[in-house]
């Protein structure tokens, strides 16, 4: 297989600039050198059509650059539309595949997920992924993409439990984060762990998507990633929650999305419409739309109802 060509836009032009002169984004991967051959736009219509596009943005976003993709010079139809996007629309409740089908329809369309936090790809650490479509040969063709011998990618047919564990998983990143911050040990964050395991199940089955899916990368990998890793951003705003720090304290300033702050309302009033049982997302809600205090949030848990596991 041949050199890949790759192009970068993004929103921010002056940024665009300076990665393009500098071949670095000193802002979101600092240290990481970019290649040479990577070809950076200031607008999106100075992009070329692809085989392939990748969405990597924050879900709030993803509609809008849709949008000016389709409109522009850029748009081809038979262009397959990659989401790496982990969240949801806040109103409709669409997931970033549904977006990218409606606004453009005439286009194959597939997901990118797994635990694949840009910190360690961009310096070629071993990773592995899931590419999600309902179409098996298109999935294959985003496979072979994606070519590095340290990025290995899995398909699959499950879009519907792999987008829905992406956006589940940030949420119980952020109650893992406050474990932390609450100083909780070993013991505690590996039953948490497990109990946002058994929550992401219930749901993301009850959403039409499969426990495989649950029980792969998308699902356990990434929650895993994301619960422990020092990378995320969901965790690191849970950590701040844990040690009595305010939302409003711990956004001011930041330049980063924690997608599980903007999409935890929707996903515990899914929960609560559909009847589905899930105490930890709901104590999360509780912290962040009401300002429950952490501890008092972590009694709620403990004091539950004694069950069986299953």
């Amino acid at each position: 297989m041949g050199a890949i060509r790759v192009q970068f836009w993004g929103r921010d032009s002056e940024l665009m600039r300076r990665i393009d002169q500098h071949r670095l984004n000193d802002r979101y991967l600092p240290g990481v050198p970019l290649s040479q051959h990577l070809r950076v736009v200031e607008e999106v219509g100075q992009l070329e059509p692809s085989d392939v596009v990748l969405f990597v943005v924050p879900s709030k976003g993803i509609a809008q650059t849709a949008a000016l993709y389709e409109q522009s010079q850029a748009y081809s139809a038979q262009s397959i539309l990659l989401s790496c996007t982990k969240g949801i629309d806040q109103e409709s409740l669409r997931r970033p595949s549904q977006i990218l089908s409606d606004l453009c329809p005439g286009n194959p369309v597939a997901v990118l997920t797994g635990p694949n936090h840009a910190e360690e790809v961009g310096r070629q650490m071993p990773t592995a992924a899931v590419v999600a479509c309902a179409n098996e040969q298109t999935a294959q063709a985003v496979q072979n993409a994606f070519t590095p011998a340290w990025f290995r990618i899995y398909t699959s047919t499950d879009v519907v439990g792999a987008e829905w564990c992406a956006v589940l998983k940030n949420c119980y990143a952020i109650a893992a984060g406050i474990g932390i911050g609450l100083g909780l040990g070993d013991n505690a964050m590996a039953a948490l762990v497990t109990r946002a395991l058994a929550e992401m199940n219930r749901l993301v089955t009850a959403l039409g998507g499969r426990v495989t899916t649950c029980q792969g990368l998308a699902g356990v990998g990434d929650l895993m990633a994301t619960c422990y890793s020092p990378h995320s951003r969901n965790r690191a705003l849970g950590i701040e929650l844990g040690r009595g720090r305010s939302l409003e304290q711990i956004l001011r300033g930041s330049h980063t999305v924690a997608e599980g702050l903007t999409n935890s309302a929707s996903l515990h009033e899914l929960a609560r419409s559909r009847g589905i049982e899930a105490p930890i997302l709901s104590e999360v809600h509780q912290i962040l739309v009401h300002g429950k205090a952490a501890a008092s949030a972590l009694g709620d848990l403990l004091s539950r109802e004694a069950k069986a596991e299953d």
